[in-house]
């Protein structure tokens, strides 16, 4: 494979990509506030969904199809898979709870991964660019929507919550892991490409470093939502829901 085929972090294609990612960002939200509160707001909301859940379920089937299948990558079992899961119920339904894990996740962990991306494949327009790029930035997109643009927030109770189910869904995906001999959510070892992760240790140190820092980056983006007083336009986003 030549060179100039393999995705190069902060190259031509990956600043195109954050641009778009930026765009997109301001154009959700300002159509949020626009729709806020009007029918039209439950129709744009219901579609950015069946945008998302289709996209993504095409994905999937794609890796699922005859010679794509590789146990490796193809089961849905990474955080991003329950972000994307998580994000089309808020976006349909504005339940509290998906409400609350859509914001943590998207707000935090997908800008990581767009910011950073452990993509050891083809450049665009190879599939594997496009599936990594889609993904995150329209459950970014639905974090920034369904909190800045429809006014949803967080408690503390909320924050319990995201912290309760992500140590659960590591535990989970550790023990398939190990099973299966796989690396999902990168809980067993480090990515083969560079990654932020260089920076936190070996394993399973990372592991504690990379928790420290989400409980503290959940918490700061917890604290502002707790110490002003809602709109009366703004849902009340916690863990009862």
């Amino acid at each position: 494979m030549p060179s100039e085929e393999v995705f190069v972090p902060y190259g031509p294609t990956h600043w195109a990509a954050l641009g778009v990612c930026v765009l997109g960002a301001v154009v959700v939200v300002i159509l949020g506030r626009r729709l806020r509160g009007s029918e039209a707001e439950v129709i744009f909301s219901r579609a950015f969904a069946s945008v998302l859940v289709t996209y993504t379920v095409a994905m999937l089937v794609y890796r699922w199809l005859p010679g794509n299948f590789d146990v490796h990558i193809s089961l849905p079992v990474h955080l991003s898979d329950l972000a994307w899961m998580v994000a089309v119920i808020a976006l349909w339904t504005r339940v509290r709870w998906a409400m609350a894990l859509t914001y943590y996740w998207g707000l935090t962990l997908n800008p990581q991964a767009i910011l950073t991306p452990a993509l050891d494949s083809p450049d665009f327009p190879h599939i594997d660019f496009i599936d990594l790029w889609v993904q995150h930035i329209l459950v970014l997109w639905a974090a920034l929507y369904l909190m800045w643009g429809r006014g949803g927030r967080v408690d503390w109770r909320s924050y319990r919550l995201a912290l309760v189910v992500t140590v659960t869904w590591a535990v989970a995906v550790f023990g398939l892991n190990s099973w299966l001999g796989t690396n999902y959510g990168f809980l067993n070892g480090k990515p083969n490409n560079p990654s932020i992760l260089d920076l936190f240790g070996p394993w399973p140190w990372y592991l504690l470093v990379e928790f420290l820092i989400v409980t503290g980056a959940w918490a700061l983006i917890t604290w502002p939502w707790t110490n002003r007083r809602p709109s009366t336009a703004e849902t009340r986003v916690d863990a009862t829901g």
